[in-house]
């Protein structure tokens, strides 16, 4: 194995639920769902703006704009890296392995993302909202392999999201997904076989 793909939100990235209130984790549980909303879809494909975001949310909830609109910028001030994952990252890259991102997110999320340091530590990128393509639909994996010259049979990619793993998979990639409820222990196998 010589490439290492990462996801970031549920991998990478997450919001602390320690500095949440239980009303600001419910708001959110739909991205929890085994198939993300179409709304969401949309917006991190990057067709869909942060203010109607908002719209759909306040609709949604049945809740003042205002909160909605807090809400949706605490989610992203909240993120912050998964402080296992990041030492694995590091470990990786100091291994000698060539390390990717491919995630769905939107321009808002991404833009406040790249701004911590082991978001340097990744050799390129495919992000949803900049390619009009999101996970699992194939075209983004395509993207991933011939924008980066990689070989799918020396490419590991690191996942949540079953489906995400399972399109991988259908390009030859192999696949690990990772239990984003003890990333501890998805970091400790992940250890076990790569380093």
């Amino acid at each position: 194995m010589k490439n290492i793909v990462f996801d970031l939100g549920g991998v990478l990235f997450a919001r602390d639920a320690t500095k949440c209130t239980q009303e600001f984790i419910d708001f959110f549980s739909f991205v929890r769902s085994e198939q993300m909303p179409r709304f969401w879809e949309e917006y991190d494909r990057g067709t869909s703006t942060l203010d109607e975001v908002t719209d759909t949310l306040c609709d949604m909830h049945g809740c003042p704009r205002e909160r909605c609109e807090e809400y949706l910028r605490r989610s992203i001030e909240l993120q912050e890296p998964v402080r296992s994952t990041e030492r694995l990252v590091q470990d990786l890259k100091a291994a000698g392995y060539r390390l990717y991102v491919l995630s769905n997110m939107s321009c808002e999320f991404i833009a406040f993302l790249r701004r911590f340091p082991v978001y340097g530590l990744f050799d390129g990128e495919v992000i949803s909202c900049e390619e009009g393509t999101v996970k699992p639909e194939p075209r983004i994996y395509e993207i991933l392999l011939e924008r980066y010259g990689l070989l799918p049979s020396e490419t590991l990619f690191i996942d949540d999201r079953p489906a995400n793993i399972g399109a991988a998979r259908q390009w030859g990639i192999q696949g690990r997904l990772f239990d984003y409820r003890d990333p501890e222990a998805a970091c400790e196998a992940l250890r076990r076989e790569l380093l």
